[in-house]
């Protein structure tokens, strides 16, 4: 029997997923919504790059709901975040619909999620008798059941390190990139993520999910966020990065245990793979690195993506952590989800595909 699903957003990861969703013989594509008027009424084989398939794209909230999707499949994404995907996941929930996200971040650990909106959103899923799950890569992979996976073979913990190592000369969204992470300004400007808490509400999630699968108890969680200017002008998918503004960002969620910094996510990101030589890096773009510093000590890079291809690589990885888990959070209880929740959400049918 197929999975009923409806994708939300046609940008880089529901125009993967809606591809992949077309492919799958176990998922079957009943609706797509998009937010550009522009985009209504057009094929959506066509809409991503492909052949006709004979379903429209509509902007009619009802006219999807209508059709009875098991599952809807969210990428949305706008400056307003949460202000507009909560209301959505609730009428989604009450419906009885599933949800798999990438549009909210920090509910790839419920328990670490605002606790107004976990709570509406929890009562929406009981009332639906449905489940949400969020994920990507990081948040979502390398931060989470990525880090977990190597702590099963762990003694003893002292400290664990996760980093992104990405070059985002190739991310085209230049709210986040202008204005959460503060590329292409001045140092004299603060950005989002420079303000007080505005990382924890993102990656506290991973760093609580971590030292709660360890049964560690956090004093608190802190950050940092450094920046470093481009010497020449930049010419980058989000616009154009002047010389003299920043080009790159390096910051940190910390977890503190017994007074030392315990659990870190980093980010170390840059706009040209050559500028601050100094900060962290690593020999390819694209780099996942976690550093374990216990009984045994371990470390590990994981790389997506070739040379040229790191950033659509990880759009491809980011969207697949929620279409491959469509089966799995169908069959699941009630609720809001998390990868502890859930068994390995593999891919169904991808050799097939894969010689498609």
């Amino acid at each position: 029997m197929t999975i009923r699903v409806a994708v939300w957003g046609t940008g880089g990861v529901g125009a993967i997923a809606i591809r992949t969703i077309i492919d799958r013989p176990d998922l079957d594509l009943v609706g797509v919504w998009v937010h550009s008027a522009h985009r209504v009424g057009t094929d959506v084989g066509v809409l991503v790059g492909g052949a006709p398939i004979g379903l429209l794209a509509s902007a009619d909230v009802d006219q999807i709901l209508a059709l009875r999707p098991d599952c809807i499949c969210y990428a949305a994404s706008g400056p307003a975040g949460d202000a507009i995907a909560v209301p959505d996941y609730v009428r989604f929930l009450e419906a009885g619909i599933n949800v798999v996200t990438v549009s909210t971040a920090a509910l790839v650990y419920p328990p670490a999620y605002d606790a107004e909106k976990r709570l509406l959103l929890a009562a929406a899923a009981a009332r639906g008798g449905a489940s949400l799950y969020a994920s990507g890569i990081e948040p979502g992979f390398a931060a989470d059941q990525f880090v977990l996976t190597m702590l099963t073979m762990s003694r003893t913990v002292r400290s664990v390190r996760v980093q992104e190592l990405f070059c985002y000369d190739a991310y085209p969204v230049e709210f986040v990139m202008r204005e959460v992470f503060g590329f292409g300004h001045p140092m004299d400007h603060t950005p989002i993520m420079a303000h007080n808490g505005a990382q924890s509400a993102t990656w506290a999630a991973p760093v609580r999910m971590i030292a709660d699968a360890m049964g560690a108890r956090l004093d608190r969680i802190r950050e940092t966020y450094d920046r470093a200017l481009t010497p020449r002008r930049l010419e980058v998918a989000c616009g154009v990065i002047e010389a003299g503004t920043v080009g790159a960002v390096r910051f940190e969620t910390i977890g503190v245990v017994d007074g030392r910094d315990a659990i870190v996510v980093e980010h170390v990101n840059r706009m040209a793979m050559d500028l601050v030589p100094e900060w962290p890096n690593a020999a390819f773009d694209g780099t996942y690195r976690v550093d374990i510093d216990g009984d045994p000590e371990m470390h590990c890079d994981l790389k997506v993506g070739g040379p040229e291809t790191g950033s659509i690589d990880g759009m491809v990885a980011t969207t697949m952590r929620i279409v491959n888990a469509i089966p799995s959070v169908c069959a699941a209880a009630p609720g809001l989800l998390s990868s502890l929740d859930l068994p390995l959400t593999l891919p169904r049918n991808a050799f097939d595909i894969g010689q498609a």
